[in-house]
């Protein structure tokens, strides 16, 4: 299957598939000197901004690591908006859950497994969590979990890894790694179908998601039928369009995650490492089917669609949609953004899809 832009895919998006089209390859800087002003968000995520802001939250390059982790979140802020507006969780709420301890290379990793009702046996996802591989926990991210076991009717394994800057690249990726040989290796336990595995992950969440599908192809074990990449991390190049269009954007901003790659990384050259700078890479052929999403108003939009682009070239069949007027961290926000609760359902229909054939 071709690579696919979908009807809903903004405007803005044709920048960049057009200069890689145009004789360009995955490492040219995609939309570089094409930026347009940042978009405007629509009324439901501003409602989402404004109570963020309502509680407290500062800019993350403004703060030390320690205040990053204990100020207010976008799932916070979320939560204050269903309150006031009296919304409740609905389906995902009756979520069956239970945490484990999964050994890894650097001790235990957290993980988190999700379960919908039925008898199962299940598919099995296993979800890397956003947060720069700095902040952030499975707390942060429960809502992106939940509603991806129900809507994909699948196990969620929702793995945590190792951060910076107590543990800096590539002990997340080692991690990430770990825990989804642990999902194959023990699926059975869990009521989970080792033989119907994917991925998924958002921002720095989808990067390690990307890399675990690299990592199982290479290592020869069972591998993941799907890939789920919501704005992953993918480039190491802070010049693109949308670092430029978006460069004071909350709640994820250029000078926010100069500040990730300062606490991620022992140091900054790290960033080329073909682990992050995934658009440079030239083996991404035998990779799984992949759906990719990206937000207008997010730094991570060019890369997102340059990988999304690069797999294609390899022979991956992708399909990818990017959202308008919405920002970065917006794919757990369906009870309170409508395009959230879109992308929800277009992502969980690609992994049904994937999963039951």
């Amino acid at each position: 299957m071709r690579f696919k832009m979908l009807p809903s895919v903004a405007v803005t998006s044709a920048v960049v598939f057009a200069a890689l089209a145009s004789g360009g390859t995955a490492q040219t800087k995609p939309e570089t000197g094409t930026a347009q002003a940042m978009a405007t968000p629509s009324p439901e995520m501003q409602t989402v901004l404004d109570a963020l802001k309502a509680l407290g939250a500062k800019p993350l390059h403004t703060l030390t690591v320690e205040e990053a982790r204990a100020q207010p979140t976008p799932a916070d802020a979320v939560a204050v908006v269903m309150k006031d507006k009296g919304i409740d969780a609905g389906p995902a709420a009756e979520i069956k859950m239970r945490d484990v301890a999964i050994p890894g290379p650097g001790g235990e990793i957290k993980a988190r497994i999700y379960t919908p009702p039925g008898a199962g046996p299940f598919p099995v996802i296993v979800y890397y969590h956003g947060g720069g591989w700095v902040i952030a926990n499975l707390d942060t991210y429960d809502a992106s979990a939940r509603r991806l076991s129900v809507g994909a009717k699948a196990i969620v394994v929702s793995s945590h890894y190792r951060q910076g800057p107590e543990d800096v690249f590539p002990a997340a990726h080692e991690d990430a790694y770990a825990a989804y040989v642990w999902a194959v290796e023990h699926a059975g336990d869990f009521n989970g179908d080792a033989a119907h595995m994917a991925l998924a992950g958002e921002s720095a969440g989808g990067n390690l998601a990307a890399n675990v599908a690299i990592m199982a192809r290479d290592a020869k074990i069972t591998q993941p039928l799907h890939q789920l990449l919501v704005y992953p991390v993918a480039g190491n190049d802070m010049t693109t369009s949308s670092y430029l269009e978006n460069a004071d954007a909350a709640p994820l901003g250029k000078a926010d995650m100069a500040w990730f790659v300062e606490n991620a990384f022992a140091k900054p050259d790290d960033a080329a490492d073909p682990r992050i700078n995934l658009v440079s890479r030239t083996d991404l052929s035998g990779l799984p089917p992949a759906t990719v999403i990206t937000a207008q108003i997010d730094p991570l939009r060019s890369e997102g669609m340059a990988y999304a682009k690069a797999l294609e070239a390899a022979g991956v069949a992708v399909e990818m949609k990017n959202y308008d007027a919405v920002t970065h961290e917006f794919f757990g926000m369906g009870t309170v953004v409508p395009q959230a609760a879109q992308a929800m359902d277009y992502a969980t229909s690609r992994l049904r899809q994937a999963l039951t054939n």
